[in-house]
């Protein structure tokens, strides 16, 4: 009524320098935008800041109205007086959803720097918006990107205490650790300035572990590839010995019958057959998710850097954890990035040193398996070392005397029973919460 029987014009800014398609994109009314793009409103009008409508809708991750803009020629690299482009603003303002919209449908550059050098992951970092760093370095954004300060976003990160944003930082990179800004302070350093010691702990620890790493003599770097598999082995097999030789074998005590011999064997049986699952579990695939690395690397110049993704049901509802960082794919659910082995993994339960490898989909029966049978060696050769040990005929009456009768005469079987009582709790505790 007011532009059409009045004559108000939808080309002229209010008294502040607004434009009618601005308020418009900023409270999502697509009908309204929509309307005043057809009767003559310019859609790429400026304020005095130097913002379009477009910008205003990445405030309020207005999705359908910068659909309308765009449609209607609005420009997704504009920029404001501050050097702002609509993914500063969306990143600004904690709007994930909008900067996935615009950079998978609409090409909108993810990484450009404003006017002071800052990309939208600086700010997303100095804002702590977790989910919009995790697209960004999806999207692979320079992490490593140096502001006119000199600051990255680890940087900012540091200086504003965001611990998850740090942490989430330095998956799968931990070069940034080492570069210092204009005033020569490492992040790390910025953190205990600004007393955040938590972070300043971490980021101290991080860079210190990763040099070690690097350094291909290290031990240290070289243990979390080798893991503990060979030491469990090693243990299960010596402790395996220990209990034929002083146990089953040990002359000193009373020879076995026929049907407590098949059972004190059956205890070797199990625990050499937990071994096999064992090598299993350890040498297996536990489920490892192919990388989808080059994918981005072979899009076309005018692609969408998100074009296979765009209409991920997971991306649509906004599951943005399903996200890997590092390995560039979206995840399935239950599926988990692995630190120590720098790989996704299908239904991940947990990184196991003690058999070198996670444990996933494709293993996690193999490690239930070696774990319940161990667990019931365990039952076998405990019980049968204690009978034995109590079937000795010269052994005293009485606890006390009987121990050191036991101390003097059958030290390795009663060492065995003690290290075997102390395998077990360890292990039964692994099976039920393996098995719940």
């Amino acid at each position: 009524m007011l532009v059409e029987y009045l004559g108000f014009s939808l080309k002229e800014p209010d008294a502040l320098g607004y434009y009618a398609l601005q308020w418009a994109a900023l409270n999502n009314r697509t009908d309204t935008a929509q309307y005043i793009i057809e009767h003559g409103g310019d859609v790429n009008a400026k304020d005095q800041s130097g913002q379009t409508a477009l910008h205003w809708s990445a405030v309020r991750g207005s999705i359908q109205v910068a659909e309308v803009l765009l449609q209607g020629g609005a420009w997704v690299d504009a920029a404001d007086v501050n050097g702002y482009r609509i993914t500063h603003v969306a990143t600004q303002y904690g709007q994930t959803a909008f900067l996935y919209y615009v950079v998978s449908k609409w090409n909108a550059n993810p990484d450009v720097p404003d006017n002071e050098g800052r990309s939208p992951l600086h700010w997303a970092a100095y804002k702590g918006f977790m989910d919009c760093i995790r697209l960004l370095l999806y999207l692979d954004a320079n992490r490593g990107c140096q502001d006119r300060e000199g600051c990255t976003p680890l940087h900012w990160a540091a200086i504003k205490g965001n611990l998850e944003a740090c942490t989430l930082l330095l998956q799968g990179s931990q070069e940034g650790l080492a570069v210092t800004d204009n005033s020569g302070l490492t992040p790390a350093q910025l953190a205990s300035e600004k007393k955040h010691r938590k972070i300043a702990f971490l980021l101290g620890n991080t860079r210190r572990l990763h040099e070690y790493r690097s350094n291909g003599n290290s031990l240290l770097g070289k243990l979390p590839k080798l893991g503990l598999a060979p030491v469990l082995c090693c243990a299960i097999v010596v402790h395996l010995t220990t209990y034929i030789h002083s146990v089953i074998m040990a002359s000193n005590l009373p020879k076995l019958t026929a049907g407590f011999g098949i059972l004190a064997w059956l205890g070797v049986f199990l625990s050499s057959a937990g071994l096999i699952w064992f090598y299993r579990c350890s040498s297996k695939d536990p489920g490892y998710i192919k990388m989808n690395v080059s994918d981005h690397q072979n899009l076309k110049e005018d692609e969408p850097l998100l074009k296979i993704e765009a209409n991920h049901p997971a991306l649509l509802a906004g599951n943005w954890s399903q996200l890997c960082t590092t390995c560039k794919i979206i995840k399935p659910l239950r599926a988990k990035h692995c630190s120590t082995c720098d790989r996704c993994v299908e239904q991940f339960d947990h990184h196991c040193p003690w058999v070198s490898n996670c444990v996933g989909k494709k293993n996690k029966w193999d490690f239930f398996l070696f774990i319940v049978l161990e667990v019931m060696a365990m039952v076998i050769t405990s019980g049968v070392a204690m009978t034995r040990i109590l079937m000795d005929p010269m052994a005293p009456v009485g606890f006390s005397p009987m121990f050191s009768h036991a101390s003097t005469h059958h030290i390795g079987a009663l060492t065995f029973l003690i290290m075997d009582i102390f395998y077990f709790f360890g292990a039964s505790a692994l099976v039920v919460s393996q098995a719940t």
